[in-house]
């Protein structure tokens, strides 16, 4: 795999890292990383993501480079921290891109490797069972000699922390800390991100009277197993510039009392809902993918257009049958 992910690199003269439409601090430090590695090989790089990046991923230096121009004339595609083509429905959308995807290599970086890839055009898969997508571009670029610059340490180092919550996750393990200490002898410095995420993470007044709204909102359902909160299309227009209604609530619905799943399902006016699930139990990639989503076992997510009494429906029956089915392995 990870000879195969060379060549297609070094082969290629200009390249778009493709992100999915819910970028999250891996995609955005694996995005930024390869940028800064693949230029220093001579390429020309485009960052590509369907959307804005949120505020509270601006901690990244760079970020701003990260566009919505989809480059058409790129010699190579890299898609980073997903193997989906939900999550880059809108890509496909782009006039001729589904037909670039389809008649150009496309090589797909990422560490779900528990999730069976669903993209629906050819493409070279370089993935590993690894804490961030972050990681494993580490190796690569470590296999393959190439520098990793103080910057793009430091991108690779914040994707790390961000997907593992600062290294505290159930994904953390020696190999995990190895990376994360290489990265820091390279130049990358966790007490200066983490100032930056912080600074970026406050939230004005009006945002944290938000969140008390949102909190007092949460239902139950399983006998308190599955925590969940519905936000519709005005809130999101109202208050996700400054910050990510779903981000303000989901860790700490995990935190009740015998909560094993929180979900945050998102509405729009187009008849599109998403849902981003955080969990206690290894089960939240199985219940994304009853939906046709995916992620970690721990942290996943899903699209679909169907009306919102019926995802919550479908969502109570697959939680339920994840948790008989957690149960049964582990009784």
């Amino acid at each position: 795999m990870f000879e195969q992910a060379k060549k297609l690199i070094e082969d290629a003269k200009t390249i778009m890292v493709i992100q999915a439409e819910n970028p999250d601090g891996d995609s955005l430090g694996s995005s930024l990383a390869l940028e800064a590695i693949l230029s220093d090989l001579g390429k020309k790089v485009s960052l590509y993501c369907d959307v804005e990046m949120p505020k509270y991923l601006r901690y990244f230096a760079g970020w701003d480079r990260v566009t919505q121009n989809f480059d058409t004339n790129a010699d190579l595609a890299i898609i980073v921290d997903t193997t989906s083509d939900t999550l880059i429905g809108k890509a496909l959308q782009i006039p001729g891109g589904r037909h670039f995807l389809e008649t150009t290599p496309v090589l797909v970086i990422d560490h779900h490797s528990e999730t069976a890839p669903t993209l629906s055009f050819d493409h070279t898969l370089l993935i590993e069972d690894a804490a961030s997508s972050t990681q494993v571009i580490y190796k690569l670029a470590e296999l393959s000699e190439w520098k990793i610059d103080a910057d793009a340490a430091e991108h690779l180092l914040g994707g790390l922390l961000s997907d593992t919550l600062g290294l505290s996750t159930q994904s953390v393990n020696e190999a995990v800390y190895l990376t994360a200490s290489k990265l820091s002898a390279l130049g990358a410095v966790p007490s200066a991100i983490e100032e930056r995420r912080r600074e970026f993470m406050k939230k004005p007044a009006e945002i944290l009277a938000y969140k008390g709204q949102l909190l007092s909102r949460i239902e139950y359902f399983l006998d308190g197993k599955l925590a969940l909160i519905h936000i519709p299309w005005e809130e999101i227009q109202q208050y996700s510039d400054r910050y990510n209604p779903s981000v303000l609530v989901l860790d700490e619905m995990r935190l009740v009392e015998g909560v094993e799943i929180g979900v945050a399902i998102k509405t729009y006016p187009d008849g599109k809902a998403t849902g981003k699930l955080r969990a206690n139990l290894p089960i939240a990639e199985q219940i994304a993918g009853y939906f046709g989503g995916g992620g970690h076992v721990y942290a996943s997510g899903f699209r679909v257009y169907e009306e919102y009494d019926k995802i919550v429906s479908e969502l109570v029956t697959a939680t339920d049958k994840a948790l008989k089915e957690y149960d049964s392995k582990t009784s």
